[in-house]
């Protein structure tokens, strides 16, 4: 059952959808915006075997500080048994993710269905 999304930040929505917790970024992720992400990011991630999906779909702005939680939330996500799942489509966001490497890693899917989809058939990426 799909839950109705629960603003926490500006700049973050968190819900649950098919065993897994969305957390969608919006607008500008830059270093103010991760200090506001970090600690729901940490909540999500720490849980044994959770199930993670960043949706980057409402991103307009996307820098290292993205970059940076992108690679804590998978380090956490492997220390405790879990995955994480990208669902990106904004061409400069996959542009900065092909240059750095980090779609060979986590590639991103275009929707939310495409991962979840996924994931219940197939282990997918850690």
């Amino acid at each position: 059952m799909r839950q109705e999304p629960a603003p926490f930040t500006r700049h973050l929505r968190v819900h649950e959808d098919r065993g897994h917790t969305v957390l969608e970024l919006r607008g500008e992720i830059d270093i103010s915006a991760a200090a506001e992400i970090l600690p729901f990011l940490d909540r999500a991630t720490g849980r044994p075997g959770a199930r993670i999906v960043l949706d980057l779909r409402p991103v307009e702005f996307f820098d290292c500080s993205g970059l940076r939680l992108i690679h804590r939330a998978h380090g956490r996500l492997r220390e405790h048994g879990g995955r994480l799942y990208l669902v990106c489509t904004h061409p400069l966001t996959l542009r900065v993710f092909r240059v750095t490497g980090l779609t060979r890693l986590l590639p991103p899917h275009p929707t939310l269905d495409a991962v979840l989809g996924r994931s219940e058939n197939a282990p997918g990426p850690v």
